[in-house]
């Protein structure tokens, strides 16, 4: 397990562009046969990405940064099927996960192991932890079944469906909020005007994009942001202080992910237009 100690909302406006890649974008998640995890000091996020191929692969606990027995000893996690369709097995119960469907996995859960139902077409699962006080019972949040909210217009390049699968009106969770976020053919802005939000973190991994497309991500204070370049199947860490939005090549999707003190998916500070710079 990699980890991560971030900048704060001064020092990230002094770093270079590799400094701020080594900090906020998490490039290497998915590979094949492994689980690769990094645990961020912002809200103890846990991020990870589990491709299993011809054996299923079990979600361990490490001494060293979770000082915990098993995964979910004092955690709760939400898990992303974006690859081909899979199984999660539970202390004892099965889970098929097919494209975009999710899995919530609460506090207390001993044994988690992840499986490909085909290594030629493998599942491509992706995770996100953060601790819990509370334990909430294991839930499948299929895609159809996600709470849809069209945004945007085609005029704006912003036209997308924002789908929420674990949050405080879907799947109930400690402090976890999860979902997916959809752009329409034509349209490349996401979370445009932006925002920030005081009370929680978020993580942004985007997918769906071909390997010459690239999305330009922007973080940063409103009056002093950065810009990253991301490809497919990457994820960018947002600090509460900073901003989350981009532009890409082409459509594209992206997972969000949240974890704080508020689960309330409006709980957001508004940014003017006028004031990014």
């Amino acid at each position: 397990m990699e980890t991560r100690y971030l900048p704060n909302n001064e020092s990230y406006q002094r770093l270079s562009t590799e400094e701020l890649r080594k900090a906020f974008v998490l490039d290497c998640l998915f590979n094949p046969g492994i689980i690769s995890t990094v645990y961020c000091d912002v809200d103890r996020a846990i991020i990870g990405g589990v491709v299993p191929t011809n054996a299923p692969l079990k979600l361990l606990a490490t001494k060293k940064e979770m000082a915990a027995e098993f995964f979910t000893e004092r955690r709760e996690v939400g898990v992303a099927n974006i690859g081909g369709d899979g199984t999660i097995r539970a202390d004892g119960q099965e889970y098929t996960l097919a494209f975009k469907d999710m899995l919530y996995i609460g506090r207390g859960v001993k044994n988690i192991e992840l499986s490909s139902s085909r290594a030629a077409q493998p599942a491509v699962f992706y995770l996100v932890s953060f601790p819990a006080h509370a334990a909430y019972p294991i839930a499948v949040a299929r895609s159809a079944d996600a709470d849809k909210t069209e945004l945007g217009s085609l005029e704006g390049a912003n036209k997308r469906t924002i789908n929420k699968y674990i949050h405080a009106g879907g799947v109930k969770s400690c402090q976890l909020a999860m979902g997916l976020t959809d752009l329409e053919v034509g349209s490349v802005w996401n979370s445009m005007p932006p925002h920030t939000h005081m009370r929680r973190m978020e993580i942004y991994m985007y997918f769906g994009l071909d390997p010459d497309s690239i999305v330009v991500h922007l973080m940063g204070t409103p009056g002093e942001t950065r810009s990253l370049v991301l490809r497919n199947q990457q994820a960018v860490i947002s600090p509460s202080w900073s901003i989350h939005c981009g532009a890409a090549s082409k459509n594209y999707s992206f997972i969000w992910a949240m974890g704080g003190e508020n689960q309330e998916f409006s709980d957001m500070d508004a940014v003017s237009m006028r004031d990014l710079r």
